[in-house]
């Protein structure tokens, strides 16, 4: 309905309305949302625009029981909620995702609670109901979809778009309007807990899944936020929270080109800043980031929100600030624009600072114009917006067929096949072992960040919400006709051993022994994975090292099946495994995606997006490195993965031929001769050799082997997955533009430097097939984030009747 307020001038009128309209230019959705931004903002109290400036957790639990460390100590017990809104409110904080809630249930409150602060404030200007979203909605009942890490694992795009949409519908329908996800952290040490929200260890890998993610999310309504601006994964030793010392170049050339792609090419309304601090200054009061950078330089016009408590933090952990007011005063001028959780420090020691004049009134404007212009967009202001509830409450389904399809297609896609000596596909009628901790264990299936573990954990008596089958179970249904035996031999991190000797006998009597190993998602220590459960090393949690050398031990050829959040050291086992199989978090439907490789129903295409580690010590590395870090003769220790990144294996065969540079074929020494500013057409024909239909991956590396700074050996600029029926071939055709060459030079610019360079085709990081010789030649290009940031891939149809060079 229009409001009737007092008047302010404006270029509408001397009311704010257009001549012969009763609705004032604010909550006017035919004008320009600027206009409508002005005229509500020139209307409103300090009050009410700081008011806009933070969220409230009115669903958190206050019984000590809480999510994080830090909920109860920084939130206020006597927080007067009706008090609070009477000035309006900038956001909600997980009115679904903070205690179990049936989907009706919830919906049917936040409407109440949007009623509510309408009514109390004079603009009824509602919040913004915010929720977590990495592995899915994250309320009860909602499907429980891979990781993020599954998501780097099926190197497809398009899909993981198609489930971020399935996400943004479920949140639509029941009146959520920002998603916290996706996370866009490379990760640099796998011993951080958070391993399993990151995308892997390529920041074009991160950007390009990353950027389809927030497309897909975005296209239903929901607003997406990035998570972490930046470098939250480098922190030293791998520890939550931990210093950062990442140099200027690592972070332009590795850490931000993820947060770039989502913000230019995903259009992102949303960032989250980091809890880091980067060589002493905490990302929430770092203005040259939050401001310079990501608005100024790069464009981004959405609101920046507080990690939960990262304002406050500024003055009880990083001290940077002395008080609330002073916190306070560091976002926002860095840019912060949201408080979030819960208020603290935007509130009453905001508005004191701002009356004393010690932190400008215009800083306190600029983050309620963006806060107001994102409301403005969502339609919130609109005059006729109506909080709801949904007219079909009872039908909602947050778990519908559609979903739990777009699950099992990524979980299958996303699980890697590392090894196999012949021993998988299992056979039909088998008699197995099925041992380990997680064979029979639901939650071997799901991450920190999926309502089970980060919420559902605190409710022992409550059902699980979605059906989420165990490994034992899906085998069983995989395999009707096998013989199954099940023992655990031990837990996920207890050091008890006497189990073991039992799971021995069980695998002596096997045809097979299949070991499910591995993780359990928790948070703040209470699992080996997830939001501070950092790890002191990558070997195995617990005893479980010890189990698999006992099971090696016995006549039965094993299989190993890793379900994790991060990779481990498998190199005391990997030689004398029969197969190996890793699966990260791959969601409710995941038992039923890992029986599947094992049985051979379905074809394995999961690629590593992280690498394996050969020793626990060997590591943290990444492919990423230059030369002196990876192995040399100058130190004993060896980093060499085990497993390198983009590894996988198949079932079926694929052979590569035919390699072309601009659609002529090349001889082996002929080098390409393009301009720093030019591009080049690069092809191969991927053929399905064997037996069944499966997918390849086609992976386009580039070598830099003399540059002006030390570049890493390869890094990847493309790839492509190729599914194929048997004796089916494709042509895939990459468009590679000089500046995907381009990297931080020594006087900090990008650059585009002339020169030799290789392209290198490719079925993992260590292992190159076909490779292309290119020399840039003219000047050295600087260049921004206009650039051109991905390659550009095309299929065609390939007659196998006529011959193709088998180069």
């Amino acid at each position: 309905m229009p409001i009737d307020d007092p008047p302010a001038q404006d270029v509408a009128g001397r009311d704010g309305r257009p001549p012969g309209s009763d609705v004032p230019t604010w909550q006017d959705p035919a004008r320009p949302v600027p206009a409508r931004v002005a005229d509500l903002l020139a209307r409103m109290t300090l009050e009410e625009k700081v008011a806009q400036l933070y969220g409230v957790w009115v669903g958190a639990d206050a019984s000590g029981g809480g999510v994080a460390p830090h909920q109860h100590d920084l939130a206020d017990p006597d927080l007067d909620l009706r008090e609070l809104i009477a000035a309006g409110l900038g956001q909600l904080t997980r009115p679904f995702g903070t205690a179990p809630i049936a989907p009706a249930i919830g919906a049917r409150s936040l409407a109440a609670t949007q009623h509510e602060i309408m009514a109390a404030g004079r603009f009824r200007i509602p919040a913004v109901a915010h929720e977590e979203c990495l592995a899915g909605f994250m309320t009860w009942g909602a499907t429980v979809y891979p990781t993020a890490l599954a998501w780097g694992a099926s190197f497809d795009p398009a899909l993981v778009e198609r489930m971020a949409t399935e996400i943004g519908a479920a949140m639509r329908s029941v009146g959520v309007d920002q998603g916290l996800a996706p996370v866009l952290d490379v990760t640099r040490d796998p011993r951080w807990g958070r391993t399993e929200e990151t995308i892997g260890e390529d920041p074009y890998l991160v950007g390009t899944i990353g950027t389809a993610y927030v497309r897909g999310l975005q296209s239903t309504g929901i607003i997406a936020t990035l998570k972490h601006f930046v470098g939250y994964s480098a922190s030293k030793a791998g520890r939550n929270f931990g210093p950062v010392a990442a140099g200027p170049r690592e972070l332009a050339d590795d850490l931000l080109v993820p947060f770039e792609m989502a913000v230019r090419d995903g259009g992102v309304r949303s960032v989250m800043h980091s809890y880091t601090e980067i060589d002493g200054v905490p990302s929430a009061a770092d203005a040259s980031l939050l401001t310079d950078l990501l608005r100024t330089t790069w464009g981004f016009d959405g609101t920046v929100v507080a990690d939960y408590f990262g304002v406050s933090f500024l003055e009880l952990l990083h001290g940077v600030a002395r008080s609330p007011a002073e916190a306070a005063g560091l976002a926002l001028a860095a840019g912060v624009d949201v408080e979030l959780p819960t208020v603290r420090c935007y509130r009453e020691p905001l508005l004191d600072a701002v009356r004393s004049g010690e932190i400008r009134e215009e800083l306190v404007d600029l983050a309620a114009a963006r806060v107001l212009r994102q409301k403005c967009e969502l339609g919130l202001l609109d005059a006729d917006w109506d909080p709801g509830p949904p007219a079909n409450l009872d039908d909602i389904d947050l778990d519908p067929p559609e979903a739990r399809a777009t699950a099992r297609t990524l979980a299958e896609e996303s699980v890697v096949l590392l090894a196999n000596s012949g021993t998988l596909p299992l056979p039909p009628e088998p008699r197995l072992a099925l041992v380990g901790p997680l064979a029979a264990d639901p939650m071997a299936m799901v991450g920190c960040y999926s309502f089970p573990s980060h919420v559902g954990s605190k409710h022992p008596d409550l059902s699980l919400g979605v059906e989420i089958p165990s490994v034992l179970d899906a085998i069983r249904e995989e395999l009707p006709r096998a013989t199954v035996d099940h023992m655990a031999g031990c837990t996920v991190s207890d050091p008890d051993v006497s189990g073991i000797a039992a799971a021995v006998e069980v695998a002596s009597r096997a045809d097979v022994c299949v070991a499910v190993v591995g993780d359990r998602a928790g948070l703040f220590g209470r699992g080996t994975s997830g939001e501070g459960c950092d790890a002191e090393d990558l070997r195995l949690p617990g005893v479980q090292a010890d189990l698999l050398e006992a099971l090696l031990a016995t006549a039965a050829p094993v299989v190993v099946v890793v379900l994790a959040g991060r990779p481990y050291a498998l190199g005391a086992f990997a030689d004398r495994a029969a197969a190996v199989v890793q699966a990260f978090f791959p969601g409710a439907e995941g038992g039923a995606a890992v029986a599947g490789v094992l049985s051979g129903r379905v074809c394995p295409s999961g690629r590593l997006p992280v690498s394996v580690p050969r020793t626990q010590g060997g590591q943290p590395t990444t492919y990423l490195a230059p030369k002196l870090g990876h192995r040399t003769k100058v130190s004993n220790l060896d980093p060499t993965p085990l497993y390198p990144f983009g590894h996988g294996l198949s079932y079926t065969r694929f052979r590569w031929s035919d390699l072309r540079v601009g659609g002529a074929s090349v001889a082996a020494d002929e080098r390409l001769r393009i301009p720093t500013d030019g591009c080049v057409s690069v092809s191969l024909v991927v053929e399905n050799t064997g037996d069944r239909e499966g997918t390849d991956v086609v992976q386009l590396y580039l070598h830099d082997p003399v540059a002006q700074v030390t570049r890493p050996v390869v890094r990847l600029v493309g790839y492509a997955r190729v599914p194929l029926e048997p004796g089916d071939a494709r042509r895939v055709v990459f468009g590679v533009h000089a500046d995907l060459s381009a990297f931080t030079g020594r006087d900090l610019r990008r650059v585009v430097e002339p020169g030799d360079l290789e392209l290198r085709l490719s079925r993992s990081s260590a292992v190159p097939e076909l490779v292309v010789p290119i020399t840039l030649t003219g000047d050295e290009r600087i260049v921004d984030h206009h650039r051109h940031l991905c390659a550009e891939v095309s299929f065609s149809e390939i007659s196998l009747t006529a011959p193709v060079d088998a180069t």
